[in-house]
């Protein structure tokens, strides 16, 4: 009689050692139920917390951890087949084990550090969320260490040279930084971006210095997506950000309101009074800044106007809502331009000749009827 372990003594009866083969699969299968109930009493427990470290533990830990039962309960089973009826295929289990468990280790990692960058950039859950760019970025070099690591101790595992590995890497980076120096370039930019913050996911950003303007979708390791505002994709390597001047209108602190309007210059008279009118107007609009430069004055001597400058900025920043508030402001200036009697200004032309006028007046004389 053979033995596997303290507690599980084999048996040369075939209908013994089945059943308890049966045996170890369903003590597998009643632990893992077991488990997965006191992990729903702990997740409720964690919810009343005002910790988002713990949600984010559980949540990680509920699947490497039935994992790791099955692969517990699996590995007994397969010593128990291998004592029974040896096979070449169950020489491998013990390695196959050991990588099972990197692997489940590995996802526990991954799911942690995705779990505490969801929490960390949740209003609802951080007292000062963290920016989601920045989030983000920790997370991919986290992420990067984790699968390094776990390939580097998974080789080790299976027999390989771990030394041998590191030294053959390091004569061969030479040549590999070489033929991918664009990579390389386009990784240093994606960190460049994520140190310098000039601009995040979700921010409308425009470069002077090459057509590229639309609303910011993802910062990828390689490419920076964009969303044009035509609704297209525009995929933009990040190694480019280093060599053009960035807008990122998002971060504006006001829209400015500029425009050059005209009167007639028959309405010069009332040119002062229709100015001092738009700059009272100005002063008391609640959506214009009124910390801000204000400028409504007597311009410049046009073609066919008289013009003024008005000059202000917006309280909001948010495209459609700067509209509606310069219509308002347009609006306003049109009735006070017909309230002072006066009209706005369109190209006008007078053409004066010579000694028309006097022949003109000659042919009116004749033409007058004599009188009685």
């Amino acid at each position: 009689m053979a033995s596997i372990s303290p507690y599980l003594h084999l048996s040369p009866d075939p209908g013994i050692w089945l059943i308890q083969l049966f045996a170890i699969v369903l003590a597998t299968v009643c632990i893992n139920f077991v488990l997965m109930r006191v992990l729903d009493v702990v997740e409720r427990a964690a919810d009343r917390t005002a910790s988002m470290w713990d949600d984010a533990l559980i949540h990680a830990a509920r699947l490497p951890l039935r994992l790791l039962v099955w692969v517990g309960g699996l590995s007994v089973a397969v010593r128990l087949i291998q004592a029974v009826k040896p096979s070449l295929v169950f020489d491998y289990a013990p390695e196959v084990r050991r990588v099972a468990i990197i692997a489940i280790v590995v996802m526990f990692a991954l799911r942690l550090i995705r779990g505490v960058e969801e929490n960390l950039t949740d209003p609802s859950r951080a007292i000062k969320p963290v920016d989601q760019t920045t989030a983000k970025a920790i997370g991919k070099l986290l992420r990067l260490a984790v699968l390094i690591t776990a390939t580097l101790v998974g080789m080790q595992t299976l027999g390989f040279s771990i030394s041998g590995v590191v030294a053959a890497g390091g004569v061969s980076g030479i040549a590999i930084g070489f033929a991918a120096k664009d990579l390389l370039a386009n990784f240093f930019g994606a960190l460049m971006i994520y140190w310098d913050k000039p601009f995040k996911e979700g921010d409308w950003i425009r470069s002077p210095d090459k057509e590229i303007e639309g609303t910011v979708e993802e910062i990828g390791w390689r490419l920076t997506r964009i969303r044009t505002f035509d609704k297209r994709p525009l995929y933009v390597p990040n190694s480019v950000f280093n060599n053009i001047a960035v807008e990122n209108p998002s971060r504006m602190q006001n829209r400015r309101i500029k425009e050059t309007l005209g009167i007639r210059y028959d309405d010069a008279a009332q040119m002062a009074a229709i100015c001092d009118a738009v700059r009272a107007m100005i002063r008391n609009h609640p959506d214009i800044d009124q910390d801000t430069t204000q400028i409504v004055h007597f311009n410049a001597f046009n073609a066919s106007s008289l013009d003024f400058l008005l000059y202000c900025y917006t309280k909001t920043t948010k495209w459609v809502e700067y509209h509606k508030v310069k219509q308002d402001v347009l609006l306003k200036i049109l009735d006070i331009v017909n309230s002072h009697g006066a009209q706005f200004a369109y190209p006008t032309q007078t053409l004066q000749l010579p000694g028309v006028e006097g022949e003109l007046a000659q042919g009116a004389q004749a033409r007058r009827p004599p009188q009685p």
